[in-house]
């Protein structure tokens, strides 16, 4: 299924970790992006469905292509909308944008090539997918979920301990 939504899951978990040196919407954009590609080999009804975009010298071209758009495009919307220093303005900055595009880019012909057997993950160089079911995935996707519950808890962790901070009651 094009644009999972397992592999938000991992990038919940670096946002709760790293909280505002990533993006966790530019990750997201970052994976959309990668499965216009497939979507569109799919809607023409040609195989394979995975290719340039599913490697990761395309995956990480792309993800940081989309941070660049976040940055410039979208950053100077929100910060207008929202104030420079609300959480959304944090999102579309430079540093934590462009680390969310090239995690994006590159987890995501990583995650996509232990599933699927058209990813060559390491082309131009190879053409052989060595991720190929090297987990079963089912536990992939149980992992992805796992990854994205613990992110959850550590950024509600990181939000209590921060309004209890802002309070004088922590």
């Amino acid at each position: 299924m094009p644009i999972t939504p397992f592999h938000f899951g991992p990038g919940l978990l670096i946002k709760g970790v790293a909280r505002r040196r990533f993006s966790f919407w530019t990750f997201v954009a970052s994976q959309a992006v990668i499965d216009l590609e497939t979507i569109y080999w799919l809607i023409r009804g040609e195989w394979p469905v995975h290719r340039v975009l599913h490697t990761i010298l395309g995956g990480v071209l792309a993800g940081t292509l989309v941070a660049l758009t976040m940055v410039a495009a979208v950053g100077p919307l929100l910060r207008r909308r929202f104030g420079a220093h609300h959480l959304l303005a944090s999102e579309v900055e430079f540093r934590p944008a462009m680390t969310g595009g090239v995690i994006g880019g590159l987890s995501h012909p990583l995650l996509d090539g232990i599933m699927h057997a058209d990813i060559m993950p390491f082309r131009p160089f190879s053409s052989h997918n060595p991720l190929f079911h090297v987990v079963d995935v089912g536990y992939l996707h149980l992992g992805c979920v796992a990854a994205g519950v613990l992110g959850l808890i550590v950024i509600i962790v990181h939000r209590d301990r921060d309004q209890a901070a802002k309070s004088g009651t922590g």
